[in-house]
C-alpha cells in the first residue's frame, strides 16, 4: 500500500498523492457501484409498475399508480395498502414491458401492506429479507416506479431503524413500528417498491415521503419481519387480516424501583384509558394500571402489546398481569375480534 504522507514530502509527490487518493476513490465508487449495479440486476425483473382503476357503469377509469413487488412465481405481488385503496383491479406492467391484468386479493390499511395478482404470470420472485439484520449506515437500495418512470433506482443508507407511523381504518388507529428510515429519493409512485439491502433481498416495502418538498427529507419503509410475513400470509390465505382488541389508551411507562428490582424488567405499559364497553373493561382492567405480562410474555411496549393481538387471541381467555395499588394481579381478559 503506498504510503501517501511519504508521496507528499517529495518533490512532486502532491501529485502523485492526489492521484493515489483519486484512484482510491475510484476504486471505492466502483465498489459502490457494483454492490448496487448487482441488487438492481438481481431484483429489477420483480418490480411493477401498478395502474389500478375503479370500475363504473360505463368504464374502468384509471384512479391512480404505485410499485409492487413479484413475491411468488405464480403472481402475488406485494404493495402498499393505500395504493389499492379503493380498487377493484388494474394492471401491474414489468420492466420488459409485459403488462398483465391484476386482481386485488387483500389489503390491510393498519400496516399498509397489500396482494394483489396478475394473471397468466410466470413472474421472477423476489426473495424477502428480515429487518432485524439491518444496521444504521446500511447500504439500501429502492427500486420503484416514481412519478412515472418505471424501474427507477435510487441508493442511500439506513439513516435509523425503530421508527413508527400512524395508520387508520374507519376509526381504528393503529401503529406501525419498526419502520425503516432512509435517505434513499423516494418520490410519489414509489409506495409499494422494494427496499432491498445489499444482498437483493427485499427488506421494506416503501410507502411514504416525508418532508418539505417532493423528494426531500426522508422516506420510510414497512419492514419485513416476522409480523409482516403472518400478515402477508393472512392476506393471501383469507384476504384479509383478523386482530384481536382489548379496548385500551396506553404507553409505556418505569416500573416502580422495587417492581423493576423484584421482576428484572425496566417498563410496562400504562394504562391511561379504558374503552366503555371493552374486553379490558368486562375483565376488570383500569385506568392507571400498569400492564407486565400477557399470557406470560412481558411487556414494555406498545409494539410487544400490538404483536400479542393477533387472531390466535380472539374469544380466547387471556391471562393479564398488571400491578396496581402495590400490589401484583393477574386478570382473565378475553379479546374479541377488531372490527374493521
Amino acid at each position: 500500500m503506498t504510503d501517501l504522507r511519504f508521496l507528499e514530502a517529495i518533490p512532486g509527490g502532491d501529485e502523485l498523492a492526489a492521484g493515489s487518493a483519486a484512484a482510491k476513490s475510484d476504486e471505492a465508487l466502483d465498489a459502490y457501484s457494483r454492490v448496487v449495479t448487482r441488487v438492481v440486476d438481481h431484483l429489477l425483473p420483480s418490480v411493477a409498475s401498478l395502474r389500478v382503476w375503479k370500475r363504473t357503469r360505463a368504464e374502468r377509469r384509471a384512479e391512480g399508480s404505485g410499485s409492487g413487488v413479484a413475491i411468488s412465481k405464480d403472481g402475488f405481488v406485494l404493495t402498499s395498502a393505500h395504493v389499492v385503496h379503493g380498487t377493484d383491479g388494474g394492471s401491474a406492467t414489468f420492466v420488459d414491458g409485459e403488462e398483465l391484468g391484476l386482481d386485488v386479493v387483500g389489503a390491510d390499511p393498519l400496516s399498509d401492506m397489500a396482494v394483489v395478482r396478475a394473471t397468466g404470470a410466470d413472474l421472477a420472485a423476489a426473495q424477502l429479507g428480515d429487518v432485524s439484520r439491518l444496521r444504521v449506515g446500511q447500504l439500501v437500495v429502492a427500486i420503484g416506479n416514481p412519478l412515472g418512470f418505471n424501474g427507477s433506482v435510487t441508493a442511500g443508507v439506513v439513516s435509523a431503524l425503530g421508527r413508527s407511523f400512524p395508520t387508520r381504518s374507519g376509526s381504528v388507529t393503529r401503529v406501525v413500528e419498526n419502520v425503516i428510515q432512509t435517505d434513499a429519493a423516494l418520490h410519489p409512485g414509489n409506495s409499494g417498491g422494494a427496499l432491498a439491502d445489499a444482498s437483493g433481498h427485499v427488506v421494506g416495502i416503501n410507502t411514504a415521503v416525508v418532508g418539505p418538498g417532493i423528494g426531500q427529507g426522508l422516506g420510510l419503509a414497512v419492514p419485513i419481519n416476522a409480523a409482516t410475513r403472518r400478515i402477508i400470509a393472512a392476506l393471501i390465505s383469507e384476504g384479509r387480516v383478523r386482530r384481536a382488541y382489548l379496548g385500551i389508551a396506553g404507553g409505556p411507562r418505569p416500573l416502580p424501583p422495587r417492581l423493576a428490582a423484584e421482576t428484572g424488567r425496566d417498563a410496562g405499559i400504562e394504562v391511561v384509558e379504558v374503552v366503555e364497553g371493552s374486553p379490558a373493561q368486562l375483565g376488570g382492567l383500569r385506568s392507571e394500571d400498569l400492564i407486565l405480562q400477557i399470557d406470560g410474555s412481558n411487556i414494555g411496549t406498545m409494539d410487544d402489546l400490538q404483536r400479542l393481538m393477533d387472531a390466535r387471541t380472539i374469544d380466547r381467555a387471556t391471562a393479564v398481569t398488571i400491578y396496581r395499588g402495590g400490589r401484583t394481579l393477574t386478570l382473565d381478559v378475553t379479546p374479541s375480534e377488531l372490527p374493521g
